[in-house]
């Protein structure tokens, strides 16, 4: 505690650090406050059935990324996540479109006008999504809107609020990154997250209190030591494996005569982090779109897929991030160019020559500790919906696991590693006993 205390007062010495700090948590003050300032026109006291109908299921997932401006139809309501989708997309296109593939090879200025055709997108985006959102507002809580006003002259002003709001919200984060600490919309994700766990937390342990058979307390307990277990699990993932000896390769390939020293390859067991879980939940808010927000009118595969309860979704939803890390593994980890790599440098792995011997070698590799990568993943993923079968409530579930608690672990981890190296720089001690953190290189998109 008495090093942890010094680590702070050391940050309020270095002046550039000092105002670094300010500036992210004035930035992400102003969001929090945008949060709660609700569409003109609406009765926040007549959005009852919007709150309840964002207690569960997916859309509980979209209040919270929104750190609960979604269920308060707030200006912030659709939040970062139409950037989140545009990013996604645009990441897509660099790999199966020649031209941005072009335009992500040609350095910075590439990289600037990607970032401008993923802004472009997500205009576009918010463009659809806000009147859907005003739709089922509309829907949910007719009655909100003030008198004398109609819902058919309320629409478009409305939309280009709610997209100016997201659009602002992305300035924010920009603005964090370039004069803040940390990733900027990395931050403001994990503060919506991080928003809903003091009442997440309180309502789990006020439920396990009023439990009949008297075991609530252990049950409690035996809760937040699973959930510890799980935090733990999920650093080990955002951190990831940095490089796989050589002799363990050979090992997952069936080739067991190795010798000579100790050398390694740079392969990681986790090699697409968090990308897949948040590639698949993507996914998975489609089937939001095709229902008409109301159960009734909805069939019962659609009520499943939109239930991260269920075990359609969530079957569905293991098969997708499978699927997408061996995807983004591919699309990140080059063999062909590995082995060129390494032959240019005069490197080589024992017994395998180099050139294509040697891509295949690594591509095989590859290929072998990606699915026990993908299934580790997977079950992070789908520990919420097993919190839920042990009476776990939704709110505090969703920290059991999943993209959420994936996010939140290596947005800190990240954000702590960039507040270390400007105390290192200044030689002072790190903020752990060993003076350095691990470079996690996560952030939420």
């Amino acid at each position: 505690m008495k090093k942890f205390i010094e680590t702070l007062k050391n940050c309020w010495k270095i002046e550039d650090l000092r105002q670094r700090l300010l500036i992210t948590l004035l930035f992400t003050a102003i969001y929090r406050f945008g949060s709660f300032v609700v569409l003109p026109g609406i009765n926040p006291a007549a959005l009852q059935n919007l709150q309840q109908q964002t207690a569960g299921g997916l859309m509980s997932l979209l209040d919270m990324f929104s750190g609960g401006a979604f269920s308060n139809a707030s200006i912030f309501a659709l939040g970062i996540m139409p950037y989140i989708s545009a990013s996604i997309v645009m990441q897509l296109l660099a790999v199966a479109v020649p031209y941005f593939q072009k335009r992500q090879r040609e350095g910075e200025s590439g990289r600037k006008k990607i970032n401008w055709y993923t802004r472009i997108l997500t205009v576009i985006i918010l463009f659809f999504q806000a009147p859907a959102y005003l739709m089922n507002l509309k829907y949910q809580a007719g009655q909100a809107l003030a008198s004398g006003i109609s819902w058919n002259a309320f629409m478009w002003p409305a939309t280009i609020i709610l997209a100016a709001g997201s659009m602002f919200i992305l300035w924010l984060g920009e603005r964090i990154t370039d004069k803040g600490v940390g990733n900027g919309v990395s931050l403001i994700i994990m503060l919506g997250i991080i928003a809903r766990f003091p009442q997440a937390f309180a309502q789990e342990f006020t439920s396990r209190l009023e439990a009949v058979s008297g075991g609530g307390i252990i049950m409690f307990i035996a809760e937040l030591l699973i959930l510890f277990a799980v935090i733990c699990a999920a650093i080990l993932l955002t951190q990831g494996t940095r490089k796989v000896p050589v002799q363990y390769a050979k090992r997952l390939v069936g080739n067991k005569q190795y010798g000579g020293a100790r050398q390694y390859i740079p392969l990681k067991l986790f090699a697409a982090n968090v990308m897949p879980i948040i590639f698949a939940q993507a996914l998975m808010f489609i089937p939001l779109t095709f229902i008409r927000f109301q159960a009734e009118g909805a069939s019962s595969i659609v009520q499943q897929l939109t239930d991260n309860r269920s075990l359609l979704y969530n079957v569905v939803y293991v098969i997708l991030i499978i699927a997408f890390t061996y995807f983004y593994t591919a699309i990140t980890l080059n063999p062909t160019q590995m082995a060129e790599d390494m032959k240019r440098n005069n490197g080589f792995i024992p017994g395998i020559k180099p050139g294509k011997p040697t891509a295949d070698y690594i591509d095989t590799v590859m290929s072998r500790i990606t699915l026990p990568g993908s299934l580790f993943i997977a079950f992070i993923a789908i520990m919420p919906a097993l919190a839920s079968l042990l009476d776990v409530q939704q709110g505090f579930a969703q920290f059991f696991g999943g993209t959420s608690l994936l996010i939140l672990v290596g947005v800190v981890i990240d954000t702590l590693k960039q507040i270390e190296s400007h105390l290192l720089m200044r030689h002072y001690d790190g903020l752990l006993n060993s003076g350095r953190t691990r470079s996690a290189g996560v952030s939420a998109y």
